[in-house]
């Protein structure tokens, strides 16, 4: 093996031991929500996978707790994924875990208020997810209201996640915050959206490069996309370091498919329209 030859192989021995590429993780807190939204896939699951349903639960502390410990520092950490994060009895302790990170989470803000020690000056950024035909909306947004009165310029920084056509948006837009609008997709997962997903130039799903997921079981997937099945799961963080699954082969042959322009090698992404890029309602 002459010089270069050894310095590449290097290189690469090092790359397997980091996160390379990695900007955000999504920590599942918990998988219980409080609301009833018509366009969650949740209540699919209520009806027609029992089995599931009766598994909604927290994750466990001490597994919050090592997931902490393994993620390089700067890179976002969105403490939710389908559950209702501020429903979690130690929210406030597992965000202690996350200091050197930018922590997030997305709510439906019916307990904000309540929780509002918890969460003010200990959480980064907030998107608060308002969704079009919602009877809650107007609860949801006094609840917001009372939230920023507590607030005031300490943070979270909100954002205000405008699903679909939302009745009444010009008031979100008066508020403190970010307004971002999205377009809504089908219940049972990310297609058949309402407008045709934005895709990058490099016809590359930019989650896949630069996203990891775990769930309150501690199952480990590229995303965030509706899967009750676990049919996209790359690993356990129970069994496995995270950097390991990052790196390990289920993931590298999903990236290699989607360079070739083929998401048929997962069933997720087979039935997926979506490619890393949020797109705009309006």
């Amino acid at each position: 093996m002459d010089n270069i030859d050894k310095l590449l192989y290097e290189g690469l021995m090092k790359m397997k031991k980091c996160f390379n590429g990695l900007t955000v993780v999504n920590g599942e807190l918990t998988s219980r929500c409080n609301k009833s939204c018509w366009c969650c896939g949740r209540r699919k699951i209520d009806s027609d996978y029992p089995e599931i349903a009766m598994n909604y639960g927290d994750m466990d502390i001490q597994l919050v707790e090592k997931i902490a410990k393994q993620l390089p520092t700067g890179i976002v950490v969105q403490l939710h994924d389908n559950g209702e994060p501020t429903l979690y009895p130690q929210l406030e302790n597992a965000l202690s875990f996350f200091n050197k990170h930018i922590k997030h989470f997305d709510t439906n803000g019916k307990l904000i208020v309540k929780k509002a020690d918890e969460i003010i000056g200990k959480l980064d950024t907030m998107t608060i997810s308002v969704i079009e035909n919602d009877p809650e909306s107007d609860e949801q947004y006094e609840m917001t209201k009372q939230f920023l009165d507590l607030k005031e310029n300490k943070k979270p920084n909100l954002i205000f996640r405008l699903l679909g056509n939302v009745e009444k948006k010009e008031r979100w837009y008066k508020l403190p915050g970010i307004v971002a609008t999205r377009i809504l997709h089908h219940p049972l997962g990310s297609f058949k959206y309402k407008k045709t997903p934005t895709i990058p130039e490099i016809g590359i799903c930019l989650d896949l490069l630069n996203h990891l997921v775990i769930d309150r079981f501690g199952y480990v997937y590229p995303c965030v996309r509706f899967d009750p099945k676990r049919e996209g799961v790359i690993g356990d963080a129970n069994t496995t370091p995270l950097v390991e699954i990052w790196n390990g082969e289920k993931r590298r042959k999903l990236i290699k498919s989607h360079i070739k322009g083929d998401r048929t090698v997962s069933p997720i992404c087979k039935k997926c329209e979506y490619w890393g890029v949020p797109t705009s309602y309006y």
